[in-house]
């Protein structure tokens, strides 16, 4: 999972086997995804990068135990100045590190008090951009004969459909295998998103027929524990072919460069709250592990009611 070398050139050696255990730890009991991961351990790599230049020698755990609130601030600054880190990237690498140091801390090597000092940098507040409903309509549509293969095509349609039809991630629409793929019939499919939690997704008859139209196009076999998606070889669909299938569609649509693939997550869950949906339901759905995740969707949903009414007043714009 790590380069050890590369861990062993910026801690000794003790202090390197307890970062290899941490993250056996996230992976293995607590299963948190992949790309958390790889983020997680980027993360801890650049502050025992940072603290072998800060220090004047690769870091122990006597070092770590040492620490003030002083070097954690250091080590924020020298992101930023180095690099241009910004509050977003500076507060996630300091989670990665306090991830780290906590679990030193439970294993009796030190106390994390030090960092639990620090507050994290204030991230401005940034709303997710869905798509409104004919336009969302529009981009799943798949007619718009862009592709010279029409089995690509269907593909396309089937999975953005995945994406806006039943507010899945584009990881956990690729992840479906044949026997799991919601054929004609299938009412609810059964996801696991992020850090291993499963959950039951409605699939619409809308779905259904995408699917079923790309199953019949695909010139490869879908094996029952193969991906359900294939590329052009017949091997596994790359996400970056459905990015820029959707920056095939923004041309051809006009729409702006925020509608992404997961802008059509964020429009399932908006487009549900407008039409009257509960949050907990939405927030079940989408499987957020907080409540707090989900209610992002009611900004949206206020300020698209507060831009409606600027525009229809009269009073809003006088003469």
């Amino acid at each position: 999972m790590t380069d050890d070398t590369a861990l062993l050139v910026h801690a000794a050696p003790g202090l390197a086997k307890q970062v290899e255990a941490w993250l056996d730890h996230l992976g293995d009991e607590r299963r948190l995804a992949d790309n958390t991961l790889v983020a997680y351990e980027r993360d801890v790599r650049q502050f025992l990068r940072f603290l072998t230049g800060h220090l004047g020698n690769p870091p122990a755990l006597k070092d770590l135990a040492a620490l003030r609130p002083a070097d954690f601030r250091a080590f924020l600054a020298s992101r930023r100045r180095s690099s241009g880190a910004g509050s977003r990237a500076l507060a996630r690498g300091l989670s990665g590190v306090r991830s780290f140091l906590t679990y030193l801390e439970r294993h009796g090597h030190l106390d994390a008090a030090a960092i639990g000092a620090i507050r994290p940098p204030k991230i401005p507040a940034s709303l997710p951009k869905p798509l409104s409903a004919p336009d969302a309509g529009n981009v799943v549509s798949g007619t718009f004969a862009m592709e010279r293969e029409p089995w690509i095509e269907a593909r396309t349609a089937a999975v953005l459909s995945l994406l806006y039809g039943c507010g899945l991630r584009l990881s956990e629409a690729l992840s479906l295998t044949g026997r799991s793929a919601p054929r004609a019939g299938v009412k609810t499919m059964r996801i696991k998103g992020k850090g291993g939690k499963e959950r039951i997704v409605p699939v619409l008859p809308v779905v259904n027929e995408a699917v079923d139209t790309y199953l019949k196009l695909c010139p490869y076999p879908i094996v029952p524990d193969g991906p359900l998606f294939l590329g052009a070889r017949g091997g596994p669909l790359n996400p970056r072919l459905v990015q820029i299938a959707m920056q095939k569609l923004r041309s051809a649509l006009g729409l702006p460069d925020t509608a992404t693939p997961h802008a059509l997550r964020h429009s399932f869950a908006t487009h549900l709250l407008a039409g009257d949906g509960d949050l907990r339901t939405i927030q079940e759905l989408l499987g957020h592990a907080s409540l707090s995740s989900t209610q992002i969707y009611t900004q949206i949903d206020s300020a698209t009611l507060l831009a409606a009414y600027d525009r229809a007043h009269p009073r809003s714009n006088p003469p």
